[in-house]
């Protein structure tokens, strides 16, 4: 399956169930990429305009690149009462912006899926003299017992896991070749998530690589991820440790 395809069939549950950004990373990228309030911003792999949203409340234009019809369709609804917003039917490949168009290109939980090489042209191709790339990830961590258990039953039951969120290696080192002369700044943030069994259950399902209603593995998910919170919960209410991280710089 393409990857743009990948969440077709996803949209309601990442709607209800993905979790947002924490404030101070709005507040770093404020300082550290000097976001203001007349920045154009390029936000690509838009999704369902979660980042977007944030964005928009920030800076002067925002134009939300989502290749896959039904992620752009549910931006566009998410924000509908915006007025500095405008949806693109564009790739991270071919954004089908205007070269030297935008201030920053933001990308939220989606770069892992990008030809990278490929990509780094474009942004250069779209991004003004002085503009900036900003890479985010919502990401597990991966030393919580919890998340150990959860990896171990997404890779028996999930024949596309590969990693929470792409990979839990991250480190300033592992997207540096994509900035200009290897360099960019990195942070984390704490972003850890409070779910009840059915946000669990439904964040879970929102990943591309969980099994639909069809899938054999399907009810063997679920009954393992009920498992797992009924294990770690207290009072009906479970904390998934999350960390937000940041890579910002030229490309």
């Amino acid at each position: 399956m393409n990857s743009k395809d990948k969440f077709t069939n996803k949209v309601t549950d990442y709607i209800k169930y993905r979790p947002s950004y924490p404030k101070e990373l709005i507040d770093y990228i404020e300082i550290e990429a000097g976001l203001a309030d007349d920045s154009i911003v390029a936000d690509v792999g838009a999704g369902t305009g979660i980042f977007t949203m944030l964005l928009a409340n920030k800076v002067g234009k925002v134009y939300a690149v989502e290749p896959n019809f039904n992620m752009r369709t549910a931006c566009i609804q998410y924000c509908s009462d915006l007025n500095n917003f405008a949806a693109v039917d564009g790739s991270a490949e071919d954004t089908n912006l205007s070269d030297k168009s935008v201030d920053y290109v933001t990308v939220a939980q989606a770069f892992h899926w990008f030809d990278r090489q490929k990509t780094k042209v474009e942004f250069q191709r779209i991004l003004k003299p002085h503009g900036k790339a900003i890479l985010i990830w919502n990401s597990r961590v991966p030393e919580s017992e919890l998340i150990k258990e959860n990896d171990e039953l997404c890779r028996s039951l999930c024949p596309e896991f590969s990693g929470f969120s792409g990979g839990s290696g991250f480190s300033p080192l592992l997207y540096s070749d994509f900035f200009k002369d290897g360099y960019c700044e990195y942070r984390e943030f704490d972003n850890n998530r409070l779910l009840t069994l059915e946000s669990y259950i439904g964040s879970s399902l929102s990943a591309s690589y969980a099994p639909s209603e069809r899938d054999e593995n399907y009810k063997s998910f679920i009954d393992g991820l009920t498992s797992l919170f009924h294990k770690y919960s207290n009072n009906s209410v479970l904390i998934l440790p999350n960390r937000t991280r940041c890579y910002v710089g030229k490309v």
